[in-house]
């Protein structure tokens, strides 16, 4: 018989688009709670997607264990799936910084940069962001990220180049495989009890840019970024691809 895990309640921390909640008997497990809010311009524009929260589940979970199980060297947060919107986590501390890997240009590089939107990288771009919605999340390098404290030393952040370029390559590889491109996406590590660096919060049509190969149609939060209509069907489209014909 499988272990019941159960909530503390009340949640320790509601965000954007998740809850977390403390775990009975468990002090080094979370339990993340999907929900169906989206927002965007760091809150300032606020709606719902139906069944979102089931679908970032589902596709953070399956992609979660494929990194879990891919010859790369860092982990993911992730220990099991136990409900449609509901995901065991190991508990760490996160690190407060945001960091995306772009492999065609669109969005706000194409605002900073001269770039075309649509033109292909030669190389991955990488960059960091501290995660503060007070400061609104800016750019920074890897210098200030340790001024700020918020990485230890440049090792850690050269881990951090090393483990999200290898990410990238797994899960471009992956989209390719099943007919969608990998524009961009933005992803969060945390530290364990023995400072290993670990993956965190989600890997979802919430945060990565995803087209579809054939038609460039959006599959992602640009939809409601650019209320484009049919969200839900762009989420649901990525659901079927990655986790119903694994």
């Amino acid at each position: 018989m499988s272990e019941v895990y159960e909530k503390v309640l009340p949640h320790i921390y509601d965000g954007k688009a998740n809850r977390l909640y403390e775990v009975k008997d468990h002090p080094d497990l979370l339990i993340i709670e999907r929900k169906d809010d989206v927002t965007a311009g760091n809150g300032a524009k606020h709606g719902t997607i139906q069944d979102k929260g089931f679908y970032n589940n589902k596709i953070s979970n399956c992609l979660f264990q494929m990194l879990d199980n891919a010859d790369i060297n860092v982990a993911t947060h992730f220990v099991q799936e136990i409900s449609d919107r509901e995901t065991l986590i190991q508990k760490v501390e996160p690190i407060k910084l945001e960091v995306v890997v772009r492999n065609i240009a669109t969005g706000s590089i194409c605002k900073r940069l001269p770039f075309a939107d649509g033109e292909e990288f030669k190389n991955p771009v990488f960059e960091i962001y501290y995660k503060d919605d007070a400061w609104g999340d800016p750019l920074v390098n890897d210098v200030e990220a340790i001024e700020l404290g918020v990485l230890h030393n440049v090792d850690e952040y050269e881990d951090i180049f090393v483990a999200a370029c290898e990410i990238n390559a797994v899960l471009k590889e992956f989209f390719q495989s099943i007919g969608i491109i990998l524009v961009d996406f933005k992803i969060e590590f945390g530290r364990t009890a023995q400072g290993c660096l670990v993956v965190i919060d989600e890997i979802s049509p919430d945060t990565c840019r995803l087209w579809d190969a054939e038609t460039r149609k959006k599959l992602d939060k640009d939809r409601f970024r650019q209320d484009l209509g049919d969200e839900a069907g762009a989420y649901r489209e990525v659901y079927r691809r990655v986790c119903e014909q694994k």
